[in-house]
């Protein structure tokens, strides 16, 4: 089974439109739309956000509800942030630093717990 087809398939038992899938995704409906028409899959960039939406792990989506032993993850493992949201601006942030950025920062977000 595709991706793609996972994917219809999970946005039906969720009752959820491909239109409002599109908004909460960020990804043009018409995308999404080529993904059944054309028999293709989202972009590797795409994925963590779908699952999001979609409230499943990456396992699920890439190999299947039927491949149990990597169900290691719940629907409620996910949160989805609002895009406009300051949490949304941080995380993107986050993402654009490099590696040595990205450690220096966690690094002080662990002295600042620990902070008493």
């Amino acid at each position: 089974m595709l991706i793609s087809e996972r994917i219809y398939k999970y946005l039906e038992e969720r009752k959820m439109s491909q239109m409002e899938f599109a908004d909460r995704t960020g990804i043009s409906q018409s995308t999404v739309s080529d993904w059944r028409r054309k028999g293709t899959n989202p972009s590797a960039d795409k994925i963590m956000i779908i699952c999001e939406v979609l409230g499943i792990s990456p396992y699920e989506l890439l190999l299947g509800t039927e491949n149990k032993k990597h169900k290691e993850y719940k629907q409620t493992d996910y949160v989805v942030i609002d895009r406009n949201s300051k949490e949304y601006g941080l995380i993107e942030s986050y993402q654009k630093l490099n590696l040595e950025s990205q450690k220096r920062l966690e690094g002080y977000l662990t002295a600042l717990r620990e902070m008493k």
